[in-house]
Formats: C-alpha cells, structure tokens, sequence
C-alpha cells in the first residue's frame, strides 16, 4: 500500500491503461502541455506523446463527439472536462451519441469512453461553476456513472471505467485532488456498480457519494460520541445503484438519511429512497430523511455557500429526527 493525492491515483490509473492498451487515448483542454488544469495528467504528455494526450480548443461540443467517433472506430478515448459545469455545451454528445449508439445501432456500435472531470462545488466559484450534475447524467440509460469518494477507488473504478465497453461518466471533485490516502500496490481494478460499507453500525444508515461521505463520515463520528451507532454506506457508483446493500443495512438499522449536494428534486436520494420505501417499507422505523443542498443556484458569498451546503450538523439532526430525539 502507498499513499497516493486523489489526482496521483487517477493518473496512474490512466498511465497504466495506456501502457496496457495502445488504443486508449486522453484528449481535453489543458491536459498535455500544461499537465491539467488540476495536475492530473502531470507528465502523462512526456511519457505518451502528442498523439496520446491531445490539448484542445475551447469546444467541448467538439472533442466531445470527436471522443465518441473515435471510441466507434475501436478506440478507447479519455475525454476530459475541465469541469462538468462545461460538459453542458457537450451534452448532445455525451446523451444523444455516446449513450444512444449501442442501441440505435442493433448491437453494432459500442461506445468505449470515459467522461471525466470535477463536478459539483468548489470554493467561491458561483452559480455557473457549482453545479452537481451527477443525477442529470445517471437519468440516462447506456451511461455508467461512477463517483469516488477517496483514491484507492479513484484508481480502481477509473481503470475499470477505461477498459468498460460502455459510455461511463466518471464524475470527481475539485475540492479532492489533494486528498491523501492508501492505495494497494500493483494492478487492481474495482466492480461498477457495487457500494461499499464503510462504517458498520446498527442505529441509523447513512448514505452518500463523493465528497459528501466526507460529511457522511464525520458526522458518523460525533454520533458515535453520543452513543448513536450510524452504518455509513458508499454507493461508488449512481448508475447502477446498488440498492441491496442499501436494503440490506435498512432491514438491520431500521432508518435512513441520505447525503447528497445536488438539488432536491428528482435528485439521486429521492430515487434511493423510493426504493428503499418499495423494498423495505415494513423495516422503516421512521420516514426516510435526505440533507440535500440548497433549491437555489450556489450564490458566490461564503457564508451563503455554508448555509447551501450539507455538513456535519445537518446530518446529525437528521438522523435524530429519525430517531425522534428532535422534532
């Protein structure tokens, strides 16, 4: 095990994609002669060349379709967004080609690619550069859609990601490319669609993605310091969702708060509450609660941003709601 920054796992990830396969390729703006925008790919251009890590112009629409014509023809595209704020201008892309082909096509066209970059807040950035778009794109059918909370998954989904014969939309947060931790050593991939528990508890379970298990985690913390004993669950991946694992933890702690930052509706813990309340109604000791962000655009002033953003406390008086400490 090594310890490895959140955009040192995605870039071995990617380097040793590219060293296993010939076909695979990264392509966006600022990832070649400027190392990324966000460092990520750092030397990847020395070690692979102008061929494989290609800068583009400001034209996400275009290397975006450029990405999916070329994943037609047998290769294994990267494309990067500086941000998913920008993948809005390449949507058609991603939804109407990527995701559709395979379909419209009767089996003939695979789509190979991954779509990746940050996604949702970071820092004072405002409306326009804050968005989580990660239930707009699970909406989709023909998408894969994975979002890491740490970089030993970073590393292990992004090369599963790669060498998936599917569109996969692989979604990070600027706010984590600095974040440490433990990565096994040598080749290792991890399963799509399939959440881990990473706190056992019997109380209340809590779920989340990304970031957010950031808050998740610590909010689990401070419970366990008042003698509430929360099952924290990472989903990994929001499509698919592994819902039995969610289920399962539900039938044992009897309650469930969910943590997203995105909008409320149609967001990706109304539909993992559905399911629970579909799969495990007879379970439900109290209502499902979701801490969700603010149903506004994300306004540029810090003390607004704090109160949009879930954290810690929001958590822990939903789980005590849950369990009918509070009101």
């Amino acid at each position: 095990m090594r310890e490895l920054q959140f955009r040192e796992a995605l870039r071995e990830a990617m380097s040793e994609e590219m060293r296993r396969d010939e076909n695979v390729f990264l392509m966006g703006e600022e990832v070649a002669l400027y190392n990324g925008a966000y460092k990520v790919s750092q030397g990847m251009l020395d070690e692979f060349g102008a061929k494989r890590v290609i800068d583009t112009p400001i034209a996400e629409l275009g290397f975006a379709g450029i990405g999916v014509g070329a994943a037609m023809n047998g290769l294994r595209p990267i494309i990067e967004f500086m941000t998913f704020n920008f993948s809005l201008v390449a949507i058609d892309q991603v939804i109407n080609s990527a995701a559709k082909m395979m379909s419209m096509s009767g089996g003939h066209f695979n789509v190979p690619i991954v779509f990746r970059g940050p996604t949702a807040s970071a820092g004072m950035l405002s409306s326009q550069h804050s968005q989580a778009f990660e239930s707009w794109y699970a909406n989709c059918p023909g998408l894969k859609v994975i979002v890491p909370s740490n970089p030993a998954d970073a590393k292990g989904l992004l090369k599963s990601a790669i060498r998936d014969n599917d569109p996969v939309v692989f979604m990070e947060s600027e706010q984590m490319y600095g974040d440490k931790g433990m990565v096994p050593d040598g080749e290792y991939l991890m399963p799509i669609g399939k959440a881990e528990i990473k706190k056992i508890g019997r109380d209340v379970t809590i779920v989340s993605f990304g970031k957010m298990m950031k808050v998740a985690l610590k909010a689990a913390e401070l419970l366990q310091a008042e003698n509430i004993d929360a099952e924290v669950i990472d989903l990994r991946t929001v499509r698919p969702i592994d819902y039995p694992c969610v289920v399962e933890s539900v039938k044992k702690t009897n309650r469930l708060v969910i943590v997203e930052e995105s909008w409320p509706l149609a967001a990706i813990a109304t539909e993992v509450a559905f399911k629970v309340q579909k799969d495990a109604f007879d379970y439900l000791d109290a209502p499902v609660v979701r801490v969700m962000g603010g149903d506004v655009p994300l306004p540029y002033a810090p003390t607004l941003i704090e109160a949009y953003l879930p954290n810690p406390e929001r958590v822990i008086k939903a789980v005590k709601e849950t369990m009918y400490m509070v009101k």
